[in-house]
């Protein structure tokens, strides 16, 4: 009988309050004050009981609209998450044969999307300096088949950000060759400054928001997708969540973004923290190093090729021997999978100190491990 694999997840939902949750870029830093009190209250007052406004709680759209910095009146979609918003527009637009420009490594998810549309992600490889997307590799790129380029900035799971100029150099590729733009900014409150693409070019530019991540409600699941009107309700054919979407993640979200201003800026602070104690840890490690840093995400990679440990071995020994959840790298690249784990570091700093104390001990283990492995192969062989 076969033995069934590792459930990394499993175990560690099973094990919530006890492990170190670095692995999903979840954010495990936003007072409790923020959120809780507004869902209370609707409990108490059983909004749970009714559906709710299909196209989302009244004021909503309008606190999602001030938070982008756009006009209360562009276009619309609330959903299950980002992740359902990026499925219905990419279910929508994309045409079999048509091409996307996108990165590699990118979020795969989305990439997923576009194939399920019949469509093709044509993957350009940023595993070197500058680790983005430039607008003359995108332009160089373009063939007749392109319909839309893939901009995920901040880059997960690289931490990749883009300067204003850069945002608008790759929109005026979008521009100029007449193709649609996807603009994820999930991680955007992370970055010391962000540019939303739809300022250069609002005619065919939609932009995916999310609070799962700033404002610490990925359980909730909530996000969206803004954009020209035409595009929209495009996107909305494929909605089925024609009864709204999930009450209590609506009040969480109006309660977070309305009052983000007062309490981010120590999300962040606590973010720059943390990464600066992973990097402390990395820089003593040989043959181990950071790609990008700082992250403008609240996320990075750690490569750990030059060492001879799998990605997965080293992700399954920091679960099991200590408690600390990071994500092993092919979730996020085929192609350079193999050579990083993912590090999200929005946690208060005893889950950082605990990573900080376990990730030296667990890659000495497996490298030795490796070692022996390879001196018992060599004296094996004839």
């Amino acid at each position: 009988m076969t033995e069934a694999p590792f459930d990394a997840f499993r175990y560690a939902h099973e094990r919530r309050t006890q492990v170190a949750w670095l692995s999903q870029n979840t954010n495990h830093l936003v007072p409790p004050e923020v959120v809780q009190p507004a869902l209370i209250s609707a409990i108490r007052d059983r909004l749970y009981e009714g559906y709710p406004y299909a196209p989302g709680q009244p004021g909503l759209k309008e606190t999602v609209l001030a938070d982008l910095g756009l006009s209360p009146t562009t276009a619309t979609i609330i959903s299950a998450g980002a992740t359902e918003a990026l499925y219905m527009s990419l279910r929508a637009l994309i045409r079999p044969g048509d091409v996307v420009l996108a990165s590699d490594p990118s979020y795969l998810i989305i990439h997923k999307f576009i194939q399920l549309a019949g469509g093709t992600v044509r993957e350009l490889d940023i595993y070197a300096p500058p680790y983005k997307l430039t607008a003359d590799r995108l332009n160089e790129a373009v063939t007749p088949q392109t319909r839309m380029i893939l901009l995920i900035d901040p880059l997960n799971p690289l931490g990749s950000g883009y300067a204003p100029d850069e945002v608008r150099a790759i929109a005026d590729v979008a521009k100029d060759r007449r193709l649609l733009l996807l603009h994820d900014v999930t991680y955007r409150d992370f970055a010391d400054r962000h540019t939303l693409a739809c300022g250069f070019y609002p005619e065919r530019t939609l932009t995916a928001w999310s609070v799962s991540k700033n404002c610490g409600l990925a359980g909730l699941r909530l996000g969206g997708m803004v954009g020209p009107d035409d595009l929209i309700q495009q996107a909305l054919k494929y909605n089925t969540n024609d009864l709204g979407v999930n009450v209590l993640a609506q009040v969480a979200a109006a309660a977070g973004l309305s009052t983000k201003p007062q309490w981010f800026p120590a999300v962040r602070a606590q973010t720059r923290a943390n990464q600066d104690r992973i990097r402390e840890v990395v820089e003593a490690i040989p043959e181990v190093h950071l790609p990008v840093f700082p992250s403008q995400a609240n996320m990075f990679v750690i490569d750990i090729s030059a060492t001879g440990v799998s990605p997965p071995d080293l992700q399954k020994e920091l679960l099991l021997t200590h408690g600390v959840f990071v994500r092993a790298g092919n979730y996020l690249s085929a192609t350079y999978g193999g050579r990083f784990v993912r590090v999200s570091f929005s946690n208060p700093p005893a889950d950082i100190e605990r990573f900080a104390q376990a990730f030296p001990v667990a890659l000495a283990k497996l490298r030795k491990a490796a070692s022996s492995a390879r001196v018992a192969t060599a004296h094996a062989t004839p």
